[in-house]
């Protein structure tokens, strides 16, 4: 079921690329751009995840955090921050506990038979834990509307 925009975002316990528990909670008082995505290192999931680097200092100027969560281990995506200088934190969802919350899991990843991978989506959420925006791609290989994205967060500012 999807999140009701104007509901509360759910909580999420999960550990940084640096090994270091994070909580959505931790971002109160700043908006937050929470994407999911399926697989550290595959293409599409690069693009995206530049594509956010790359707009980075529009984000910062707009109080908003950024914060990407996929279900590969924290060692992984420490790789992949290092090899694509990602300038925000990638989260585990190993357990997949996030990524169901925020309904946001495929029970079967429409390749490979791979069960269990996180959709490809992107929530926007205020500074009071509000969910303002949300988008599930249908399919892995679509990139979120990030105009939409962008716009969404100019608006609350």
């Amino acid at each position: 079921m999807l999140l009701e925009i104007g509901s509360k975002a759910p909580e999420f316990n999960l550990v940084s690329d640096e090994l270091k528990e994070v909580k959505l909670s931790d971002y109160k008082g700043k908006n937050v751009v929470l994407l999911f995505f399926p697989l550290a290192f595959t293409g599409v999931c690069t693009t995206e995840l530049c594509t956010m680097r790359d707009d980075m200092k529009k984000f910062n100027d707009l109080n908003t955090d950024i914060i990407a969560v996929s279900i590969d281990s924290p060692f992984t995506l420490k790789k992949f921050k290092e090899e694509e200088k990602f300038n925000f934190s990638l989260l585990s969802d190993f357990n997949r506990h996030a990524s169901r919350a925020y309904n946001s899991l495929y029970e079967e990843f429409p390749a490979f038979g791979l069960k269990g991978v996180s959709k490809r989506s992107a929530f926007v959420i205020d500074k009071e834990g509000v969910v303002r925006y949300q988008e599930i791609c249908g399919s892995p290989g679509d990139l979120p509307n990030f105009d939409a994205i962008k716009e969404t967060i100019s608006a609350l500012n």
